[in-house]
């Protein structure tokens, strides 16, 4: 399995950098498009590693429907788009009511793509699965939000998932920004598929503090037995520093390639 960072915060080398995420995602001959970050600047970075996108991918999974994730949706076409019912919802910040949501609409994105809307768990192919919508069931996460909807109702971001690889008897996940929480998130990705073990976790914790949140997520964690641990996007400086002193992990920037399972 290999993974390829396409759209990060941090800039890596000779590669761009944005608020966004984007991940291309390969395992056992299937390829896949995790997020597009906000722009083209996943195109652009995966040019510069001559990856062809648009010829090399079929299937572009969204985690959720904001605009860091799914603006570069824009720059795609003919391609199956995987998501939940709820990433299309319009939805604004609470503080400026400014837009945080995809920047076309549902019936602009039919016009490009082939959309598969599922709040189940939806298997891609034989190793990669969708997990749908990710029940919350801890104290201590996706209990706030920042968000509303068009209806100015508090949105808790319910589209929000994550993609879970499969191997002999182990899983890894790769989420975009964990509004779900990413404890719910591993716990779900546990009990779903009964692995005995989780090889990396990978992708945005939506964590901004080292708070009591951070230090039950780092608890949670470890009592997982995760071999390997990679907090980034919308995980910010306090928690990184955390997560840091009590997991051993490379900072993610654009253009890194992490490989398992060779």
């Amino acid at each position: 399995m290999k993974l390829t960072v396409l759209t990060e915060n941090c800039a890596g080398n000779k590669f761009e950098a944005e608020h966004g995420l984007s991940y291309l995602v390969e395992h056992n001959n299937h390829k896949i498009l995790f997020d597009v970050g906000a722009t083209d600047v996943f195109l652009k970075n995966a040019k510069l590693l001559d990856i062809d996108l648009k010829n090399e991918i079929e299937t572009v999974v969204l985690s959720h429907g904001h605009w860091d994730h799914g603006g570069g949706l824009e720059y795609l076409s003919n391609k199956t788009l995987i998501t939940h019912p709820s990433s299309f919802i319009k939805r604004y910040r609470k503080k400026d009511k400014s837009s945080i949501g995809l920047t076309l609409t549902e019936e602009e994105l039919k016009e490009k793509f082939k959309i598969t809307k599922t709040s189940k768990p939806y298997i891609i192919n034989d190793n990669m699965v969708f997990l749908g919508e990710i029940p919350r069931l801890n104290k201590f996460e996706a209990k706030k939000t920042s968000f509303i909807d068009s209806k100015r109702k508090l949105d808790f971001v319910p589209d929000d998932s994550a993609l879970v690889l499969l191997n002999k008897d182990e899983i890894i996940v790769i989420t975009g920004c964990s509004h779900s929480g990413i404890c719910n998130i591993v716990d779900y990705a546990q009990k779903k598929f009964k692995r005995s073990k989780i090889k990396a976790v990978i992708g945005g914790f939506h964590l901004k503090e080292n708070n009591i949140q951070t230090q039950k997520t780092i608890e949670f964690l470890k009592k997982c037995n995760i071999s390997e641990i990679y907090p980034s996007h919308c995980t910010a400086e306090p928690a990184l520093e955390a997560f840091e002193k009590e997991f051993k992990f490379e900072r993610l920037k654009t253009g890194m390639t992490l490989t398992f399972w060779e």
